[in-house]
C-alpha cells in the first residue's frame, strides 16, 4: 500500500476525532462559557449541519479543480475551524469554528475514497478505501478518549490546538505524498438529482437520519448523563468512551460482512435491537456495570447499520450515486443534529439526563418502521414487474392475430 493512504489516515483521523471529542468535553466548555449543557449540544448539532450541507457543496466544487488540491484545500478548513474553536473568546465563535472545521468532513471522505482506489491496482480497491478509513476508526478507539482525557486534564482548548496540529500533518503528508491527478470530469447535476426522484433513495436516507440519531441522542450526553446519573468520575468519561469506539469497530466490521449477504434483515435485528437497547439504558445508566456494556453495545449497534445503510443507498441510486452518497454522509450527520437537539429539549425539560436515551430509542424505532416500508414497496414493485412481464407475451401474440 502507497504512503499516500497513511496520509488519508491521517487526515480521517483528525476528522474523526474533532467530531466526536466535544461529547466528552461538553461539561467543561459549557462551563467556561457558561452556558447549559443542551446549549452546548449546539456544538455536536452545529457540526453536524455543518456535513450535511458541506457534503454535496464541496463534492460538486470538488469537479471543478484536482483531486490533490481539493483535499488540501479541505484539510486547510479543517485547520482553520479546529483553530478557531480552540481560540474563540466567545460560544459563539467556537460554533462558527465548528462549523468551518465541518464543512471538509464529508468532502475529504468522499473524494479521498476516490483518490485511495486510484492509488492502487483494481484488485486492492477495497483494501485502499478500508485504509483510509481505519482513521476514522481509531479516532474514535485512540483519538477521542485521549483528547477528552487532555480536554479534561489540561483543557478543552489544548484538545483543538492538537487537533488543529493532526491536520497540519495531514495536509503536508498530502501535499507530499498524494500524486497529482487529473481534474475529474463535469458533474452532470441534473443526472445526478435524479436519484433523488426515487422513493427508495429517500428512504434509504430517511433511515440513516433516524437510524443514526438514535446513537447520538444517547451518546451526546454522555458525559454528564454517565457523571450526574451513574456516579462516574469526569476521567472515566475516557474509558467509557474507549468502550464505544470499541463497539464501533466491532459493529461496523459486522456490518460490512453482511451487507452484501442479507441487508435488509441485517439492518432489522441491528435497528430492532438499537431501538431495544436505548430503552433500557434509561435503567442501566443507574449502575456502572451495566451502564459500560450498554455504551459498548450502542456503538456496535448503531455502527453495524452504517455499512448496509451507505449500501442501500448507492444500490438504489444505481447510475448516479455520486451526490447521492455525498448526500447519505450528511444524512448521518443530520440525524447527529436532530437527536442533539432533540435530546437537549427533554433535559432542559426538566426530565432528566437519560430522558434522551427514549428519544434514540424512538428515532431507532421510527427506522425499522422505514425499513419495513421500503422492503414492503420493494416487493409490490416486483410483484408488479412479474405481472407485467408475464402479460407480455400474450399481449404480442394478439397483436399478432390481428
Amino acid at each position: 500500500m502507497p504512503l499516500a493512504l497513511l496520509a488519508l489516515a491521517i487526515g480521517a483521523f483528525g476528522i474523526g476525532t474533532t467530531e466526536f471529542v466535544i461529547m466528552g468535553l461538553l461539561p467543561q466548555v459549557a462551563g467556561d462559557y457558561g452556558v447549559s449543557i443542551p446549549t452546548a449540544g449546539y456544538l455536536v448539532t452545529g457540526y453536524a449541519l455543518g456535513v450535511m450541507l458541506g457534503a454535496p457543496l464541496m463534492t460538486v466544487l470538488g469537479t471543478k479543480v484536482s483531486r490533490k488540491r481539493m483535499l488540501m484545500a479541505l484539510m486547510g478548513l479543517f485547520i482553520v475551524g479546529n483553530l478557531l474553536s480552540a481560540l474563540a473568546p466567545a460560544f459563539g465563535v467556537m460554533l462558527i469554528g465548528r462549523i468551518v472545521a465541518s464543512v471538509a468532513h464529508g468532502a475529504f471522505f468522499g473524494i479521498g475514497a476516490v483518490v485511495a482506489a486510484e492509488l492502487v491496482a483494481p484488485d486492492k480497491k477495497a483494501g485502499a478505501i478500508s485504509m483510509m478509513f481505519t482513521g476514522l476508526t481509531v479516532a474514535n478507539v485512540v483519538g477521542v478518549p485521549l483528547g477528552t482525557l487532555v480536554g479534561q486534564s489540561v483543557g478543552w482548548r489544548v484538545t483543538f490546538a492538537i487537533v488543529a496540529a493532526i491536520g497540519i500533518i495531514g495536509l503536508a503528508g498530502i501535499a507530499r505524498l498524494v500524486p497529482d491527478m487529473p481534474k475529474p470530469e463535469g458533474v452532470r447535476l441534473r443526472h445526478e438529482l435524479a436519484a433523488f426522484k426515487n422513493v427508495q433513495v429517500l428512504l434509504a436516507m430517511a433511515m440513516t437520519v433516524l437510524g443514526f440519531g438514535g446513537v447520538f441522542a444517547a451518546i451526546t450526553y454522555i458525559a454528564p448523563m454517565m457523571t450526574h446519573v451513574t456516579g462516574f468520575a469526569d476521567g472515566s468519561v475516557t474509558w467509557l468512551l474507549v468502550l464505544f469506539g470499541l463497539g464501533m469497530v466491532g459493529g461496523n466490521l459486522v456490518g460490512g460482512k453482511f451487507a452484501d449477504r442479507a441487508l435488509m434483515p441485517m439492518l432489522y435485528i441491528s435497528l430492532g435491537a438499537l431501538a431495544v437497547v436505548l430503552a433500557l439504558f434509561t435503567l442501566t445508566a443507574h449502575d456502572k456495570l451495566l451502564s459500560a456494556v450498554t455504551i459498548a453495545l450502542i456503538g456496535a449497534l448503531g455502527f453495524a447499520t452504517v455499512p448496509p445503510l451507505q449500501k442501500r443507498v448507492l444500490d438504489q441510486a444505481h447510475g448516479a450515486p455520486t451526490l447521492a452518497s455525498a448526500v447519505n454522509i450528511g444524512a448521518f450527520n443530520l440525524g447527529n443534529a436532530l437527536s442533539a437537539w432533540l435530546g437537549g429539549l427533554v433535559i432542559a425539560a426538566g426530565f432528566g439526563y437519560t430522558a434522551p436515551n427514549w428519544v434514540g430509542a424512538a428515532l431507532a424505532a421510527g427506522a425499522l418502521l422505514l425499513a419495513f416500508l421500503s422492503a414492503a414497496l420493494e416487493r409490490r414493485a416486483g410483484v408488479a414487474g412479474t405481472v407485467v412481464t408475464g402479460a407480455a407475451p400474450a399481449e404480442q401474440r394478439t397483436a399478432v392475430h390481428h
